[in-house]
């Protein structure tokens, strides 16, 4: 199997950076509190974060210390690897009251994991990436763990980020492929662009996405786009599980509960 097709990807910053005085060191510096973020409350180590982030190690380093004496990484001395840090929790509190939807979300993501017996997930779209922002386990005995809270994957990747992009503007659609022509290098020929344009004209017409194990052989994934209120792909409800229990008709079961929790909450959104 590639492993790089696992490893998390960051998207590449765009011309600005280059142009704006510190404006660099900027970029690399949110690229690694996204990858640190990703990471979980494990951390890790700097050589792991330099090679994602496209750095070297003395750099990683000398912005990683930066960001810690700022609060927002912080390095476990007896491992040396690097975590959140508590700057970015009293962020997050404040940022939570206006983007985070978890509240009125946790019961619809729930509510899936029981009725479909697969581990179910909320995602949110961040620029060309989706986010897992939680996670609830199926009770079904033997799971997938290629999604958990913190992780990302660029959209078309994932079910989730399927499901968003499938349901983007096509002008949209088309300027995301022009950003990023290696998907198929980083993801597998499976993400080439005509194949990827190909899932995205299916899930349109069906209303959720399928990724049958594209991402780790074997691990399924289900999604369907969530909308706010003005009609945005902003959202996914998710659903991974073993290859075995996604046969043609339990798809379909899975896809019309799917679509039916999605779209509760997307009406729950559109209320608030």
């Amino acid at each position: 199997m590639d492993t790089r097709r696992r490893s998390v990807h960051i998207v590449d910053t765009d011309a600005a950076t280059r142009t704006v005085p510190g404006a660099q060191a900027i970029a690399r510096a949110a690229r690694l509190l996204r990858l640190v973020t990703a990471a979980g409350a494990e951390g890790a180590a700097v050589s792991a974060l330099a090679e994602r982030a496209d750095l070297t190690r003395p750099t990683a380093h000398r912005l990683l210390a930066a960001l810690q004496r700022e609060g927002l990484v912080d390095r476990d001395d007896a491992t040396g690897r690097w975590a959140p840090g508590p700057e970015l929790y009293l962020m997050g509190t404040v940022a939570a009251a206006r983007y985070d939807i978890t509240a009125i979300a946790r019961d619809i993501v729930r509510s899936l994991a029981v009725r479909t017996e697969e581990s179910a997930f909320l995602s949110v779209r961040r620029g060309d990436e989706t986010v897992c922002l939680v996670r609830e386990e199926g009770s079904f005995p033997i799971r997938s763990f290629v999604l958990a809270e913190g992780v990302r994957f660029p959209l078309g990747v994932a079910s989730a980020g399927l499901a968003i992009l499938a349901f983007l503007p096509s002008h949209d659609v088309d300027a995301y492929f022009e950003r990023h022509p290696d998907l198929a290098r980083r993801w597998g020929a499976a993400h080439g662009e005509k194949r990827l344009r190909a899932r995205l004209r299916e899930t349109h017409e069906r209303g959720y996405a399928v990724n049958p194990g594209l991402i780790v052989e074997g691990s399924w994934g289900m999604g369907a786009a969530v909308f706010t209120r003005e009609g945005h792909p902003q959202w996914a409800l998710s659903l991974t599980g073993v290859e075995f229990r996604f046969g043609p008709e339990r798809i379909a079961e899975l896809g019309r509960v799917l679509l039916s929790h999605a779209h509760q909450l997307t009406t729950r959104i559109a209320a608030r």
